[in-house]
């Protein structure tokens, strides 16, 4: 697939956007048996356009398993895609090899979700945060140590904690630990892989408040993957609703609280507790289990637990035979992928 011959999705901005991602797929093969057959695949990402606009942050959500984080890490390439195409600043760069891709490696960087496992426990925090810069041609020691101080203090560390090691700062400290080695190259897209979820909820906050400073300050592009809606609606421009590899909604955030389309959307949103007991909200509890991603439903994914197509008897009618686009409805810039929404 070329990038000339798909549809253009419309981003939050009239301009080119910085990433643009068409028909992506990652399938992760099944294999059993002596020779180790391939049986089968596990469709973790199974199809998704996004435009991503500079500065903006494109909230991505969705339970347990859907493809957030596949997504992300393959966008960023750190797993090869099975099918599409990423373009980003308008340059192409699903077939990029490993030489060509570095560069552009500088501008596209990575929070990782655990605070803990993606730090080197054998490197100080100076050597952590300054090892891209290494990699990237900065021979300088003197140049380097100064950008590393620089950066320690931007996410609210202290300078002489670039002597230290991971073992002795928090889970919020190690994760601003996270956060200044993303922000080391001057990158222009970041994507945080549920960056706050190991975290307590006071800490939570304050990293979240971190992130939308820096944004401000450097001209950041996010891509922010989280489970928690509430936290996805104080930081995002506009919100991508995922299902098993799927995109099933995506629009402003603001008019996505406010007017959901898809029923998986809405009974994501009416799990949000209401701190207001005299006015509780009105629970949609889904019923049956997620499908299987090695052996999804036909036609929309959603079907099997859908009470919209429950109520309107097409369960197995056009639901199963007909997968939904996602389409763009009567408010602009709101998709989704429903046949009734």
């Amino acid at each position: 697939m070329t990038a000339e011959a798909v549809k253009p999705l419309p981003a939050a901005s009239s301009d080119q956007p910085l990433l643009r991602v068409r028909g992506i797929k990652k399938y992760f093969p099944v294999r059993r048996g002596f020779l180790q057959r391939v049986i089968g695949y596990v469709k973790a990402v199974d199809g998704v356009d996004l435009d991503v606009a500079r500065g903006e942050t494109l909230g991505l959500v969705g339970e347990s398993g859907c493809g957030k984080s596949t997504l992300g890490r393959s966008i960023l390439r750190l797993i090869e895609p099975t099918a599409g195409t990423i373009e980003f600043e308008g340059r192409n760069i699903t077939k990029l090899n490993r030489r060509h891709m570095k560069p552009i490696r500088a501008d596209m960087q990575i929070i990782f979700q655990d605070p803990v496992g993606s730090l080197n426990p054998r490197m100080s925090v100076g050597d952590i945060v300054g090892e891209g810069l290494l990699v990237h041609g900065m021979k300088d020691r003197v140049k380097r140590q100064k950008i590393i101080r620089d950066i320690l203090q931007k996410v609210g560390l202290r300078q002489e904690y670039a002597n230290r090691y991971p073992h002795e700062f928090s889970g919020g400290q190690r994760q601003r630990i996270g956060i200044a080695r993303a922000l080391a190259l001057s990158p222009k897209l970041i994507i945080a892989d549920e960056p706050v979820s190991a975290l307590d909820v006071s800490i939570q906050s304050q990293v979240l408040n971190l992130l939308v400073d820096l944004r401000k300050e450097f001209g950041l592009t996010y891509i922010f993957v989280a489970h928690n809606l509430a936290v996805v609606s104080y930081i995002s421009d506009r919100v991508a609703v995922m299902y098993l590899g799927q995109v099933m909604e995506l629009a402003d955030a603001e008019e996505l609280y406010r007017n959901p389309l898809h029923p998986y959307t809405k009974s994501l949103l009416s799990a949000i507790p209401q701190p207001d007991p005299d006015h509780p909200r009105n629970r949609t509890v889904l019923t049956g289990d997620v499908p299987s991603p090695f052996n999804p439903p036909s036609g929309c994914p959603f079907r099997t637990r859908c009470p919209l197509a429950r109520e309107k008897g097409t369960q197995d009618g056009i639901c199963a035979e007909e997968r939904p686009p996602l389409a763009e409805k009567k408010t602009a810039g709101h998709f989704a992928a429903c046949h009734f929404a």
